[in-house]
């Protein structure tokens, strides 16, 4: 495809699917000029069907962004604090030498509570750790009262407000925490207050035991377990890297798969995604109060997190160091099978959202298709 302003896109779309093993990578990107849609490689390996326009895809920790907007607008309707501490609404839920009377709704929201890698709680991860425990386990359905369990199950990393750790955790709580004040259930609440008033008509959460989708989707594929032998209580954010199998195995199809562990399990599309992102990157969806809370940022430097970011509540800043001073607010997901990121310039109105059938292989591939979309060069 040529002569639409995206050539450059369009090259690195097709280096990622030569050079890094993705199956198939789709791409959807918004500015003043419209609409345009972008693919290379496949949605499913078996037939060769190419990716097409209008997928569901699972965002993943994308859903972080909702929780936190959907408690930035309870606030706003004066039916909780962010400052609330944790066992105001849930009592003697923070155990394992977690304080629920030092650690807010804020520091769940921005990932600062203290709280540890959940991703790497021996929990969750030994279910999925291997090629044969992945098939064992993935149809097991995760309750909300496990999640909860699961997210002091291993002891604090740090003090409530000392620094950014990514922690899934801190969101079940959230989560739990919606639905205590409200009294509805996580995917009603998220439908009254953002999922609504945006228009996301494609936009849900899936129920517990949902391992499909409401329409068209991509086949899923993963090489994201560990070598045989290895015991997830061993790995940490230092030695994760090194306890994966080999490189070259075939991937697994991993399209059926019970992600009731995930933060929200939200599925989406590109352009409900890039509608949603817009909303929180602008400011049309909160409060200018809430809008300013959410985009309060801590850097991430340090965390092995995504590199070259700022953490609000929920949402992510690129560091205007490597912007040329460009705000560039966005979201992201990635677990077996899925990759999904959206960044968004609120500036100018520049929006991209893209998904790979396979998780995150190289952030490198984000980087390049922002500098070839927003116009700025790494670092310059």
């Amino acid at each position: 495809m040529t002569g639409n302003g995206h050539e450059k896109t369009q090259q690195i779309l097709d280096r990622a699917v030569a050079e890094l093993d993705i199956p198939g990578i789709a791409i959807e990107v918004k500015n003043a000029d419209g609409s345009w849609f972008g693919t290379a490689g496949v949605s499913d390996l078996t037939t060769g069907a190419p990716r097409v326009p209008g997928e569901f895809l699972p965002i993943g920790s994308g859903a972080k962004g909702i929780t936190a907007a959907t408690l930035l607008t309870l606030e706003a309707e004066g039916r909780v604090d962010l400052e609330d501490p944790v066992n105001k609404w849930l009592p003697g839920v923070l155990t394992n030498g977690y304080d629920g009377d030092r650690i807010t709704i804020r520091h769940l929201l921005g990932n600062t509570s203290g709280l540890f890698a959940t991703g790497l709680a021996p929990g969750l991860i030994g279910n999925y750790a291997s090629r044969s425990t992945f098939d064992a386990h993935r149809f097991d359905e995760w309750t909300r009262e496990e999640l909860l369990k699961l997210a002091v199950s291993q002891p604090p990393v740090g003090q409530p407000g000392e620094r950014f750790l990514y922690a899934n955790g801190g969101f079940y709580i959230a989560n739990a925490i919606i639905e205590k004040i409200t009294g509805n259930t996580y995917a009603e609440e998220i439908e009254r207050v953002v999922i609504q008033p945006l228009g996301l008509t494609n936009t849900y959460a899936r129920s517990g035991g949902d391992t499909g989708y409401r329409g068209p989707s991509p086949r899923a594929y993963s090489t994201q377990f560990y070598k045989d032998g290895v015991d997830p209580a061993d790995v940490t954010t230092e030695n994760w890297e090194s306890m994966f199998e080999e490189p070259g195995l075939e991937p697994l199809d991993v399209t059926e798969f019970n992600t009731s562990w995930e933060t929200g399990n939200i599925v989406s599309t590109t352009s409900d995604a890039i509608r949603l992102l817009n909303a929180l990157a602008g400011g049309t969806l909160l409060p200018p109060g809430q809008h300013r809370k959410m985009w309060t940022t801590v850097p991430t430097e340090g965390a092995g997190w995504l590199p070259h970011t700022r953490y609000g509540l929920g949402m992510f800043e690129l560091d205007k160091a490597v912007t040329g001073g460009l705000t560039i607010r966005g979201m992201a997901g990635s677990y077996w099978g899925h990759w999904f990121l959206a960044l968004s310039n609120p500036d100018d109105g520049v929006a991209f959202a893209f998904h790979t059938n396979t998780e995150a292989k190289n952030w490198d591939v984000l980087f390049q298709i922002a500098e070839a979309e927003f116009g700025f060069t790494m670092g310059a």
